[in-house]
């Protein structure tokens, strides 16, 4: 079970991430995010966190540009697009800065799931809505055909009902690579170092 720590933002989060050391780290370029780091924040958080944590780019309706040129900066291993970006732009992205792209997928039901899972994204990333902790309907996982990250109100209580979950359906046990938190592991709106940890050991033990 890969795990990511999205939405770090202050120097104590690398820090935070460094010692439970999931698989990922997200840093969020939406300007409407209360997470939102500049260019700047976020390379000093990528040289404050370990080199194994790969750095996630969030991005939402971004210009595939912009998107390329902070991957070629180094700052990011792979961008994830949560807004309506096409398949086009998916490709243009991938071929351009020749690193993963990801492509979060807001499930309302069964057809969110079914347009997606031929596309062109190297993995997606089924969430309930851009990013505001809002769960979805498990039962669709069951629809997905390919590798995918789970996101959407996750913590230490829904990941110990999906690994309940994951017991009962193979398909889902094949097609689960990890899983994204982000509001699951804050107190008051920041990270909070202690549920980061906790959240971590729990996803491993799955």
């Amino acid at each position: 079970m890969q795990i990511k720590i999205c939405g770090l933002f202050r120097q104590e989060d690398a820090d935070y991430v460094n010692e439970a050391m999931p698989d990922y780290a997200g840093l969020v370029f939406w300007e409407k995010s209360r997470r939102k780091v500049d260019e700047e924040t976020a390379a000093q958080i990528r040289r404050r966190l370990r080199s194994s944590v790969k750095t996630v780019g969030v991005f939402v309706d971004e210009a595939p540009e912009r998107v390329t040129k902070l991957l070629d900066t180094g700052i990011l291993d792979i961008a994830q697009l949560h807004g309506r970006e096409s398949e086009e732009q998916i490709r243009f992205i991938k071929a351009r800065a020749g690193k993963p792209v990801w492509k979060a997928v807001e499930i309302a039901g069964r057809e969110d799931v079914e347009r997606w899972n031929a596309s062109a994204a190297d993995c997606l990333l089924l969430d309930g809505g851009k990013g505001g902790g809002k769960p979805f309907d498990w039962t669709l996982l069951e629809k997905v055909n390919r590798p995918f990250f789970l996101a959407g109100g996750l913590d230490r209580e829904r990941l110990a009902l999906l690994g309940a979950l994951r017991k009962e359906s193979r398909k889902i046990c094949e097609n689960l690579l990890g899983i994204d938190v982000s509001s699951g592991v804050e107190t008051d709106g920041v990270k909070d170092r202690e549920k980061i940890l906790e959240i971590v050991r729990q996803a491993r033990s799955l």
